[in-house]
């Protein structure tokens, strides 16, 4: 009977224990070589100086598990990056991706997974997270959704504790989380979120949001009613704060005017990039919304849909550890004064490291992400050379970087 009740006891833990693990599976889908990389960055001209080239990087896929928005289980993906038959215990950094709106999600060596190797073979694990939705995950993406994107990075860091054991990567305690455009709002709810919700769990070393739109309901808020080359950003944010909050009565798609109603619904899908479908609307965002809707946004702050979407606003905490805001003063889609809003009320709620990052005050929205990562790359590099608080980086590093300024030109 005794033996009866310690087998029973031991499927009952197992069942436990495969409940709480977060890791579904992985899959080795490319190493790149020392030699690759060198090419590559010589291809790029990109100074070794800037960015060491010091071991080959495998990258895998990663499905795990995160939670829907009404707490039932669903599966996510990403890519991760990480420096290979490496001894050393590395420091974490999460990676997010800016706006897509296509699901399909490809490896490749360009764009933000570019810099993730960067990272990875400069000696860090490098988590490139798809958020909910994309990639191989399940459901639909919940665009500038706080909580899905946090849930999104936190999941996927769980998992890749679990796949470090299984692949032999060691790491110490230091936690970066960065990103770009969305990306730079999915790091800044994630810091957020974290240190609010899941501080006995993870300790952020430091933050670097690059170019986010921290303040929805405000500074952002204006680029809806002039025109403006993504328009596609404002029904994919509408339709993910209704699947989020359902702050709308009916049909959803009701409040488009047509044809604009027919062709966000035929698609505003996994299907097209933001870019195909922006060039179907109106040069003017608001203008594809009806007419009595739009007085709503602009003067009724009790307004649902402000209402909801005011708490996927991300500015308004008190970082306990440093923080760096990354933005471009000519940056077209997002507008720099996110940046500055956000740093003056940490500040004013008592954050007492608080940085400031221009990437270029020329660049418009694509260029400043490349500056803007290196600068964070800088800022990262300076905890991991044993820096405490942090700072912008060695002068001479920045000095190379201030030359190669030089011969990029800014878009009129």
């Amino acid at each position: 009977m005794k033996k009866i009740i310690l087998v029973l006891f031991v499927i009952v833990l197992q069942n436990i224990n495969a409940q709480n693990k977060s890791l579904v599976s992985y899959e080795l889908l490319q190493n790149f070589t020392k030699e690759e990389l060198k090419s590559k960055w010589k291809e790029n001209k990109i100074a070794t100086a800037i960015s060491p080239i010091k071991s080959s990087v495998d990258a895998y896929e990663v499905i795990y598990k995160t939670k829907w928005h009404d707490g039932t289980e669903i599966l996510a993906s990403g890519f991760y990056f990480v420096p290979k038959n490496n001894s050393d215990e590395l420091p974490t950094i999460v990676i997010n991706h800016g706006s897509e709106l296509k699901k399909e999600q490809n490896l490749r060596f360009g764009g933000l997974q570019a810099i993730c190797i960067a990272f990875a073979t400069d000696g860090y694990s490098v988590l490139y997270p798809h958020y909910i939705g994309l990639g191989k995950g399940e459901k639909t993406h919940l665009y500038q959704i706080a909580e899905s994107e946090a849930l999104a990075n936190i999941d996927m860091i769980r998992a890749i504790k679990e796949l470090n054991v299984e692949i032999n990567i060691k790491n110490n305690d230091q936690l970066f989380l960065t990103g770009y455009s969305q990306g730079g709002h999915a790091a800044m709810a994630t810091h957020k979120i974290i240190q609010e919700e899941y501080s006995d769990e993870f300790t952020v070393t430091a933050s670097s949001p690059m170019s986010g739109a921290y303040d929805m309901t405000g500074v952002q808020s204006g680029v809806m009613f002039k025109k403006y080359e993504y328009q596609a950003y404002l029904p994919y944010l509408i339709l993910s704060v209704q699947e989020q909050h359902k702050f709308y009565d009916g049909d959803i798609y009701d409040i488009f005017k047509e044809p604009y109603k027919t062709i966000i619904k035929e698609n505003l899908n996994g299907n097209n990039t933001l870019r195909a479908v922006s060039k179907m609307l109106p040069d003017v965002p608001a203008d594809m919304i009806l007419d009595s809707l739009v007085e709503q946004i602009k003067h009724n702050p009790d307004f649902p849909f402000m209402v909801e979407l005011r708490k996927n606003n991300v500015y308004d905490w008190k970082p306990e550890t440093p923080i760096m805001l990354c933005y471009c003063n000519a940056d077209e889609q997002v507008t720099y004064k996110n940046a500055f809003v956000a740093r003056d009320k940490m500040k004013e709620n008592g954050a007492k490291r608080v940085l400031m990052s221009n990437g270029g005050k020329k660049y418009d929205h694509n260029t400043c992400a490349l500056f803007t990562l290196i600068n964070t790359k800088f800022f990262f590099d300076s905890f991991k050379n044993g820096n405490k608080k942090g700072n912008k980086g060695n002068v001479g590093r920045r000095f190379l970087v201030s030359v190669a300024k030089l011969a990029i030109k800014p878009k009129k």
